[in-house]
């Protein structure tokens, strides 16, 4: 019987001392005592376990029942009675036991674990491996960030709830053993806090390894989570506690705002090598975001921070972090990166940056990023919020700053809507700019002629395709009717009359020509197809596309002839918005020569 061979070994050991204690005594314990659980003899191994008299056995055998101990707690129901009776010789094990054997032992239990009961384990666990800790003497530190670096790696394989009703199911525990986690770690930040209040240079260690789990906790869950705050009706937002909890604390160990701006924190001394401590930088790159945007966009903290930082250093300490937001695909993050730019350009007022500030990369980057976002983001409240950014974005610089942002964006975008969009921009900048009584450097006179040419421009001359480019020559037809309009050959403030030969060379004539080789190509395409579909008297499926390596679905001939008028169509819209601009041109070409004429 199970319960027998126990009791022998426990009889056998009790008349050595513990140093002469073998191996195989070791094995025989273990075996006995996981096959005492298996078969329900839980009250007899409490027995044993709370006797006096194997308090000496138990020290030193005792860890080994941790797995055996933990199954049998996972398998009885919660108000059994011998799941409280596994709960008190698990209290016993920790009484008695080396604290080291045991953090080993609880620590291979949370790696073994199934992800089904992954949460039940570590909320089972937390607690008695905390007790442990804190009895520690020698490498304490190591032992702590070695459990938090566990438990949080064994977490992040389970999914990270998003919506308001996952979160507060919260099917897979994350919850509850993110907020656990906090419980958790309070002692040990105490114990920091209260060398730190000292002075006497003690926890060092320590104070890096909460540290470290902070970091990679904002890194996950935070990161992936949804934090904006629930409907008042519903209960209390798990995750935006753990946020909270995260960042009081990185406040409590002195790390929150060194962490937020680096620049004005005291140089960190974990790597004495400037290689290491880059790469240290690289890695926590995505829990330092995280941290901004819970910082900046949620507004936790922000009582702590000296009220001294312009908008404009704010916004530039985050534009690391918004670059690398940005160029993610999850939606959480994507979010993040918006929210936080609209957070930091909310700040500054309207024409408040300057050009020297394009001089750093991510101020070019992120304009790029958003066009990225605009056209290629599966998430359409994310396209629409990108493009709404964008022209904040835009608006917070001076003249200067939008004239560069403008040529450099023209020629990156590779998106016709896009460059549309911001021919649209240049329009309304020399608008105001006519209109204004100050002088403009940039969206008047000769400064804006390299402009016009970047706008006035078809990428493969006459043989452009007009069709994937039309919104960009729409906008460009506009904007040139615009100026012929507004500016008069004799006073010529935007130079469009002294450029205009090089426009209709440029642009104006290769139109032309473009136009008259596309119309000739799909009238051609229509006569071809329409003949095809009499041959063969049906309109089964006849063609396929591909975009973006995507097979699209096939199309009839019906289908096909609507996107050829379609494109004729578009060529019509094109060419009347041309005839009417070289209209103008030439009535306004004439009255200025009539004028000349009486003026001699």
């Amino acid at each position: 019987m199970a319960q027998e061979e126990f009791r022998d070994i426990i009889q056998r050991c009790q008349v050595l001392n513990e140093e002469d204690f073998k191996g195989e005594d070791f094995d025989h314990f273990q075996a006995a005592g996981k096959k005492c659980l298996e078969e329900g003899y839980i009250a007899e191994v409490l027995e044993i376990i709370q006797n006096e008299k194997n308090k000496v056995i138990i020290k030193s055998m005792g860890w080994n029942l941790v797995g055996p101990l933990i199954r049998c707690i996972h398998e009885c129901k919660e108000d059994d009675i011998e799941r409280d009776r596994c709960k008190k010789i698990l209290d016993k094990l920790v009484e008695l036991c080396s604290p080291k054997e045991l953090v080993l032992g609880f620590l291979e239990q949370i790696e073994q674990t199934s992800k089904e009961q992954m949460s039940q384990t570590v909320l089972l666990l937390l607690k008695p491996l905390q007790e442990v800790l804190q009895k520690l003497h020698r490498n304490k530190a190591y032992s702590i960030g070695l459990s938090l670096s566990t438990i949080l790696n064994q977490l992040s394989l389970l999914p990270v709830p998003y919506t308001a009703q996952q979160l507060q199911e919260d099917m897979h525990g994350l919850c509850h053993c993110c907020n656990a986690l906090t419980d958790f770690v309070n002692p040990f930040v105490d114990e920091v806090v209260r060398h730190m209040e000292t002075s006497d240079g003690g926890c060092k260690d320590l104070k890096e390894e909460l540290l470290s789990f902070c970091l990679k906790s904002l890194k996950y869950p935070l990161l992936m989570a949804e934090l904006e705050e629930l409907p008042e009706e519903t209960a209390k937002h798990p995750l935006r506690q753990f946020a909270a909890d995260i960042l009081g604390i990185l406040l409590d160990i002195r790390e929150l705002i060194p962490k937020v701006f680096p620049q004005h924190g005291c140089k960190n001394q974990t790597w004495d090598n400037e290689g290491l401590a880059e790469i240290e930088q690289e890695q926590s790159a995505d829990s330092l975001a995280c941290l901004s945007y819970i910082v900046f966009v949620q507004d936790f903290g922000m009582n702590y921070f000296p009220a001294v930082f312009h908008p404009s250093y704010i916004l530039q300490c985050n534009m690391v972090h918004i670059q690398l937001l940005l160029e993610r695909k999850e939606e959480s993050v994507l979010s993040k990166g918006l929210d936080l730019l609209e957070s930091c350009l909310q700040r500054l007022e309207d024409n408040s940056l300057f050009l020297q500030y394009l001089e750093f990369k991510s101020f070019i980057t992120i304009p790029q990023d958003m066009v990225k976002v605009m056209t290629l983001c599966p998430f359409e409240p994310l396209r629409k919020k990108s493009l709404k950014l964008l022209q904040l974005y835009i608006n917070k610089f001076e003249e200067e700053g939008k004239y560069t942002l403008f040529r450099c964006l023209l020629k990156t975008s590779n998106h016709s809507g896009v460059e549309a969009y911001f021919i649209q921009n240049i329009k309304n900048q020399i608008d105001f700019s006519l209109k204004s009584t100050k002088s403009s450097k940039c969206f008047t006179g000769l400064q804006l002629v390299s402009l016009l040419d970047a706008v006035f421009s078809l990428p493969e001359g006459a043989e452009t395709d007009l069709l994937q480019n039309s919104d960009r020559i729409m906008a460009s037809l506009n904007l040139l009717r615009y100026l012929v309009i507004k500016d008069n050959e004799n006073d010529n403030k935007t130079c469009v009359w002294t450029e205009l030969i090089k426009i209709e060379q440029n642009f104006l004539k290769p139109l032309h020509t473009g136009l008259n080789m596309s119309r000739a190509h799909y009238e051609a395409e229509i006569k071809n197809k329409k003949e095809n579909k009499r041959e063969s008297h049906t309109s089964k499926a006849v063609c396929s596309v591909a975009v973006a390596g995507e097979k699209m679905p096939t199309m009839t001939t019906e289908m096909e002839l609507q996107v050829l008028q379609s494109a004729l169509f578009t060529f019509d819209l094109i060419e009347s918005v041309l005839a009417r601009v070289e209209e103008l041109i030439e009535v306004k070409t004439k009255i200025a020569a009539e004028a000349n004429t009486e003026v001699k």
